[in-house]
């Protein structure tokens, strides 16, 4: 019997909402476009806002979505923020919104106080310079999770009362540890999945490693989306080992559920995708699918649950 894909509710932990036409975000607008994991991304260079989403959802019971930064101009960081508190509040959408700041930048803990200011904003991501492989890490390479420079401007996080989301291959989760050990307070957020990329068996280990690793840290939860495959559509044979993985590891109580649209439009609909999820939980309890698909989500981003969508 397929299952009801509204019986249970949904707050959407990972999306994007950008409109290049009026903001900058170079990767929409400029050219060449960038090497990108996914191919061809140019059927996303295009606005994206919460009547797309409203659209592409509807099969679902949508609460709430929180909003990631779009790789907004790196000058004018703060704008993306300032925008999104307008779209906010004109169109009752996003919830929350994580924003960008450079983190190794020496204005970093001055843009994060002003991102701060926002209501809106609960955290930063700044995706770490990251090795191209695993023999290949360097430790303080500039940009780098364990570049002092880029740890100043983290350590702007906790004042702030942010947490943090990292995007970075598996193979930097030594780094990681270091970092948690260094900065205890500041909570984390894993993007991603930790980027599985590699499907071999062998780089599926080493993946398994590395997120049983970051699971001994008790603040670290982690996001099972953007886990697509490049050049394959998204299918729930290729992704339950991924998906059932986090869930062993984390458990159900350090673990949600996002789309990452529209960037995974780029390999399933979003039908395919939050349908996938909720067929691999299927034989779950109630309260495990609840707490990944909803309550985790208000409980990490600070939600008020009487502000949310019925």
């Amino acid at each position: 019997m397929p299952i009801d894909r509204t019986s249970i509710p949904i707050i959407d932990a990972h999306h994007h909402y950008w409109d290049p036409a009026t903001n900058y975000h170079p990767w929409l607008r400029d050219e060449p476009p960038i090497p990108f994991r996914y191919g061809d991304y140019s059927s996303i260079r295009k606005p994206f806002l919460p009547a797309d989403y409203k659209q592409l959802s509807k099969n679902f019971r949508i609460r709430a979505t929180i909003t990631m930064e779009g790789e907004f101009d790196e000058d004018d960081l703060v704008t993306e923020s300032a925008w999104m508190s307008q779209l906010a509040s004109e169109q009752d959408a996003p919830a929350a919104h994580v924003a960008r700041a450079i983190l190794h930048k020496p204005d970093a803990p001055d843009i994060i106080r002003q991102h701060a200011a926002f209501p809106i904003v609960r955290g930063i991501r700044h995706k770490p310079a990251a090795a191209s492989a695993p023999n290949n890490v360097e430790h303080a390479n500039p940009g780098s999770m364990s570049d002092p420079a880029w740890q100043h401007g983290y350590a702007a996080l906790q004042p702030n009362n942010l947490h943090f989301e990292l995007q970075a291959p598996w193979w930097h989760v030594t780094e990681l540890m270091q970092l948690i050990e260094k900065f205890p307070e500041t909570p984390v957020v894993i993007n991603h999945a930790f980027m599985p990329v590699d499907r071999s068996p062998d780089a599926l280990k080493s993946w398994q490693d590395a997120i049983s690793l970051a699971g001994t840290a008790p603040n670290v939860t982690i996001k099972i989306s953007g886990i697509g495959i490049s050049g394959k559509p998204w299918t729930l044979a290729d992704q339950r080992p991924i998906i059932d993985a986090c869930i062993d590891t984390f458990g159900p109580k350090r673990c949600m559920f996002a789309s990452n649209f529209p960037v995974d439009g780029l390999v399933g609909s979003f039908d395919d995708i939050y349908g996938g999820f909720l067929d691999a939980t299927a034989d779950l309890d109630q309260s495990d699918r609840y707490a990944m698909f909803h309550d985790n989500v208000i409980r990490i981003y600070r939600l008020d649950i009487n502000q949310l969508n019925v």
